[in-house]
């Protein structure tokens, strides 16, 4: 087995995040609002296929286009039609609604904490910016720029998305992800270093062939390979 990979951190001054399923656990999130809807119909189904329908969904829906708290509705609204219930109006605004709840990793907020005293953080989010602002606190973290899918007019992979964050932030950038299909792949084509965060998934987001600069199973063993 080889040394652990080490990145010079003199190389970059900012860093550029995702946010849901690098630093927020989106999984458990989605889960938690998702698995006691569904058995409020009595409708009893594993979590891989709510994470695994989900990662179907998301990308239609953000093709159709609006605001995320409207992409969550219509995913919802698609369960329903899928598995044959009725919910409520409540029901369908609840899953955008859950994110102010969604968890942090646990490596997320001291890593950021960390890194923060030495570069410049990014976040780069298919979100909206209210919805972010929960998020924003769970971390403990105020980022130097946001950029959200909301502000932009589009979703990740667009590249879009990353060429509003480039035109913002101080290069060279390095851009931090778990989602090889959302991040890494359109990162790199842009020509960004990339580190793909690859934390345990149960298949949230699409999945994706890709060829990251750098691979680390969490925050806290970038952290300690960016030595700050």
């Amino acid at each position: 087995m080889g040394a652990p990979a080490k990145i010079d951190p003199a190389n970059y001054n900012t860093l550029t995040f995702d946010c849901y399923g690098t630093l927020i656990d989106w999984e458990t999130g989605l889960l938690g609002y998702l698995q006691p809807l569904l058995q409020s119909f009595f409708i009893n189904t594993i979590d891989e296929f709510v994470l695994e329908y989900f990662a179907e969904l998301e990308p239609v829906a953000q093709q159709e286009g609006g605001h995320y708290r409207e992409i969550l509705g219509r995913i919802v609204e698609r369960f329903a039609n899928r598995l044959a219930f009725t919910p409520s109006n409540e029901a369908v605004q609840g899953l955008a609604d859950s994110i102010e709840f969604w968890p942090a990793f646990p490596d997320s907020r001291d890593a950021l904490a960390g890194l923060q005293k030495h570069f410049k953080l990014a976040v780069v989010s298919n979100i909206d910016d209210d919805l972010f602002a929960h998020s924003q606190a769970v971390l403990g973290t105020d980022f130097d720029h946001v950029v959200t899918a909301q502000k932009v007019g589009c979703y990740k992979p667009d590249r879009r998305m990353f060429e509003a964050a480039l035109d913002q932030v101080e290069g060279p950038v390095l851009h931090i992800a778990q989602s090889r299909y959302h991040d890494v792949v359109p990162a790199a084509k842009l020509g960004l270093d990339t580190v793909w965060i690859n934390r345990p998934s149960r298949g949230a987001a699409k999945p994706c062939d890709a060829d990251p600069t750098w691979t680390f199973t969490d925050m806290a063993e970038f952290v300690a390979a960016i030595g700050v």
